[in-house]
């Protein structure tokens, strides 16, 4: 996996992502998965509720939650990625435009060879925390080609 760094938004504040995320649709290549990573806390599942303009909430205990043309994945609770395979993650993206994956990139490899169908583009939102600001978040965004290393 080779990332390629895409945009960086610096000290976003929740009231500017909803300008991200039209950045972003406007960016990748559809279909898309889009991995979330960052601390716990640092605002994931917030970001996602821009993105699938709807009041979620943290899907942890449900592990995926499918929209119209999102799936929201929160991995968090898996131990190995053998339980990939009981979430059957090749059925829920038929006809998807986007798969958002909080915590997915650790298991990166096992959904590049056997759960995310032909023809995703791969791409990593990384939210990072300010320091000495609780309220702003520097974002990064790559590009991610899963055949380079």
């Amino acid at each position: 996996m080779h990332k390629k760094e895409f945009k960086i938004w610096k000290k976003a504040r929740t009231n500017d992502y909803p300008y991200i995320v039209n950045e972003i649709k406007t960016e990748v290549v559809l279909p898309a998965i889009i991995f979330l990573e960052g601390p716990m806390g640092i605002g994931k599942t917030t970001f996602t509720q821009y993105f699938t303009e709807d009041n979620i909430s943290s899907p942890t205990y449900s592990i995926l939650t499918d929209y119209s043309e999102i799936v929201h994945a929160d991995f968090y609770r898996l131990k190995s990625s053998e339980e990939l395979y009981e979430l059957e993650l090749s059925m829920y993206l038929e006809e998807k435009s986007y798969f958002l994956a909080e915590w997915g990139l650790q298991y990166f490899n096992s959904l590049f060879s056997s759960h995310i169908p032909e023809g995703f583009n791969y791409y990593l939102l990384e939210l990072k925390s300010v320091e000495g600001n609780n309220e702003e978040r520097d974002l990064v965004f790559y590009e991610i080609d899963p055949l380079l290393s």
